[in-house]
């Protein structure tokens, strides 16, 4: 008797870890990485078997689900997921805060480069139309950038119109055609590359942010998730990050 006790609890403790073990991650986050994120996300559940959901795009998007089931919690810069922290302390795990990889700035202007742009030099140009995304990992990216070459004046000038997140500065790009040019992440043109062309900024005028994550206070997978950051980290997670504009 005892041994078929032994057995039927041995078949309910093995089942229970076969279920946590696929059960799916639930990872959160901005835009940005999304595509990167996403294909990750693909062969780390090839490899391993765990399911991962990556739900991106503007915070209020997905804040509500992420406070019932985030597992992880992503930034598209280290600012991003710092004032997220300080919103929502109770959420995210700071003592688990990794960066991942670097990315970019860079100036996308459109097909055919109509307007000419070369340099950073050529948005301080009478006539130039920018577009400017005032928030989500953009915050202040323009003005770091034209500081540098002492733009910031000439360039505030050429700014068209400023949006809080990159899904409204794309649908912008896409409907308006008096845009000429968007100082943004180099990233951006991997998924824009027929609406946008690429002009890289000068060495004296590269700029780089991060990628950072962590795991949810209230994940009930920690280690599941850890091990998806640890395949983030690695050279198949970078190489995924790499193809989608990322160092």
């Amino acid at each position: 008797m005892k041994k078929y006790l032994f057995i039927a609890i041995s078949a309910i403790l093995w089942a229970n870890a076969v279920f946590a073990q696929n059960d799916t991650l639930h990872v959160y986050g901005p835009g940005g990485p999304l595509s990167a994120m996403l294909e990750c996300a693909q062969a780390f559940h090839a490899k391993t078997g765990i399911p991962v959901k990556v739900t991106g795009g503007p915070e209020a998007k997905w804040l509500l689900p992420a406070q019932q089931n985030s597992d992880l919690i992503y930034g598209g810069a280290e600012y991003m997921l710092t004032q997220f922290m300080q919103t929502h302390p109770e959420i995210i795990d700071s003592g688990t805060l990794t960066e991942l990889y670097k990315r970019r700035a860079a100036i996308l202007v459109k097909p055919g480069n109509p307007k000419h742009i070369r340099a950073l030099k050529d948005l301080a140009r009478p006539g130039i139309h920018i577009l400017d995304v005032n928030g989500a990992g953009q915050f202040g990216l323009w003005e770091d950038i034209a500081g540098k070459a002492d733009l910031i004046g000439q360039i505030q000038q050429n700014i068209w119109c400023s949006f809080a997140n990159t899904a409204l500065g794309i649908d912008a790009w896409k409907k308006n055609s008096h845009f000429d040019a968007w100082i943004t992440y180099a990233s951006w043109h991997q998924n824009l590359k027929n609406l946008t062309e690429i002009i890289e900024l000068s060495k004296s005028h590269k700029l780089y942010r991060g990628t950072p994550i962590a795991i949810a206070t209230n994940s009930r997978q920690k280690a599941q998730a850890m091990q998806f950051v640890l395949f983030l980290k690695s050279e198949a997670g970078h190489s995924i990050f790499k193809k989608w504009g990322w160092e």
